[in-house]
């Protein structure tokens, strides 16, 4: 018996020196939980619910205040605030919403620009519209012009009327 009431003091002693010691940021950490805390609980009827926002709250002020307080201060367990901190977390690095995999698709103008440059010059073939984009500063591939054409109906390599080369050469 003598020995659990010396416990008991002791750990009261200790506890004292941990609050006289604990510095002023942690105080008022623990102040705005409890406020928080306070404020979901006026808004919440019945069963009490969290928002994403409370969490975020909560999940920021459990870094001001030491781990070993959690449980006393929040109204949640330890776990739980883990839980949110990691949800957290890994909800700012996730990019599977940022951007799709594969090729991005082709700007509608540069496309308007290439089907206008093959029906203005019907003798153009891709290679000569891209090498004309190439000069007028655009960037896409010889590839991508295409498709574009190919898309559009018209012949990316127009077959010309005369005789081939070889024949050509010949005469």
């Amino acid at each position: 018996m003598l020995l659990k009431s010396v416990y008991l003091l002791v750990r009261r002693v200790l506890s004292l020196a941990v609050l006289i010691s604990r510095t002023d940021l942690a105080k008022d950490a623990e102040l705005l939980v409890l406020r928080h805390e306070n404020a979901v609980l006026r808004r919440n009827a019945g069963q009490v619910r969290y928002e994403p926002e409370d969490r975020v709250w909560f999940a920021a002020l459990a870094r001001l205040i030491p781990r070993r307080r959690w449980a006393d201060v929040f109204p949640v367990t330890p776990a739980t605030l883990l839980t949110w901190h990691r949800k957290l977390a890994a909800n700012k690095y996730d990019t599977s919403k940022r951007r799709r995999p594969g090729r991005p698709p082709t700007i509608p103008a540069i496309a308007r620009l290439v089907v206008r440059l093959a029906t203005e010059s019907p003798l153009w073939g891709h290679r000569r519209i891209h090498g004309e984009l190439t000069r007028l500063g655009v960037t896409v591939a010889p590839s991508t012009v295409w498709e574009i054409l190919h898309a559009a109906g018209i012949d990316p390599a127009p077959r010309r009327t005369g005789p081939p080369w070889r024949q050509f050469l010949r005469a």
